[in-house]
């Protein structure tokens, strides 16, 4: 079965996902399904979760922090600005703070601060912004370049461990409120009142993890596609990532082979040796990634002889993927 033939056995797909590490063709390959399915009559939304990845760069156009840019009739693109996204955070926080207790205190105004240099912070904010689109209903379909593995595997952590914890504050809450027991927080000065509105604000954040988390476990709505290269570390790679994501319960929909250099080269006389050595490489983890992922392939996409930019060059990645238009 190949990638086309994927999404004609399922009609409903309505979020697709690229996975796999940086360099590998995530964005090009977002951007061109992104394409295919516009020219197909949906109205479809790619973004990148990935600080790496720039849709700006593929897509030739200046698209960073300017919302969800129209690239194309029924085709539309957003890059985040996790740096102005932070900051509005930051804001939201201490108004919600000021309205609980009066004022930021000092400390807290350090924390918050330091806390945002956090690099974990940039991702929340990408994660928070990718969690607003999928829920906005304005696209037919939603395409997602997604942060490496390791990070969206944090994320679905994060998913259980909130559960846990926001479980346990509400039996306490309900404990307090059956015994008609006041509770301070934040020095003594605060009430039941502000603890239930502290409480809300964690079923919210929770609400927006597992929202992404049945998502991501949904074959029927979700495809969720690993992108790797020829190489042993890719495969590495791709054989953990499928480890660890069916430990959460989330299958791998497919694999893509990306940037394989054309095997008839090694036929051409003027192909220089050491590109002969790397197709004979390319080769013999081709083989490997046969045995380990078979029926897994949806897709293979050679290696370009330019650049993936503009939309030319996404149109003639599509057509490889997808057979054309």
């Amino acid at each position: 079965m190949n990638i086309r033939e994927y999404f004609e056995i399922h009609p409903n797909i309505k979020y697709i996902i690229f996975g796999g590490k940086g360099g590998l063709g995530k964005t090009t390959l977002s951007a061109a399904t992104s394409y295919w399915l516009s020219k197909r009559g949906k109205k479809v939304v790619v973004f990148s979760t990935d600080p790496q990845a720039s849709l700006t760069d593929i897509f030739e156009r200046n698209i960073f922090g300017k919302g969800e840019v129209e690239i194309a009739p029924s085709l539309y693109a957003l890059e985040i600005d996790a740096d102005k996204r932070i900051e509005e955070y930051q804001e939201s926080i201490k108004r919600k703070i000021v309205e609980m207790y009066g004022e930021v205190p000092l400390e807290i105004e350090e924390y918050i601060a330091s806390a945002s240099a956090e690099p974990a912070m940039a991702e929340s904010a990408t994660f928070d912004a990718m969690v607003e689109l999928m829920t906005s209903g304005k696209y037919d379909v939603y395409i997602f370049d997604m942060m490496p593995h390791g990070h969206a595997i944090r994320f679905l952590g994060m998913s259980q461990i909130l559960d846990a914890w926001v479980d346990k504050v509400v039996e306490t809450r309900k404990k307090a409120s059956e015994y008609g027991e006041v509770a301070a927080v934040m020095s003594g000065r605060g009430s039941l009142a502000q603890e239930d509105a502290i409480l809300s604000e964690l079923n919210f954040i929770r609400s927006r993890l597992d929202f992404v988390s049945t998502i991501m476990r949904d074959p029927q709505h979700t495809a969720f596609f690993y992108v790797l290269i020829p190489e042993e570390m890719a495969i590495l790679d791709t054989q953990k990532a499928i480890r660890m994501f069916g430990e959460f319960g989330i299958s791998i929909s497919g694999v893509i082979i990306n940037q394989v250099y054309p095997v008839e080269l090694l036929n051409d006389p003027s192909t220089p040796e050491f590109l002969k050595n790397r197709i004979i490489m390319q080769q013999k983890h081709m083989k490997k990634i046969r045995e380990l992922f078979s029926e897994m392939i949806l897709g293979i996409v050679p290696m370009l002889d330019r650049e993936p930019k503009g939309l030319e060059m996404i149109e003639k990645i599509a057509s490889i993927l997808y057979g054309g238009a």
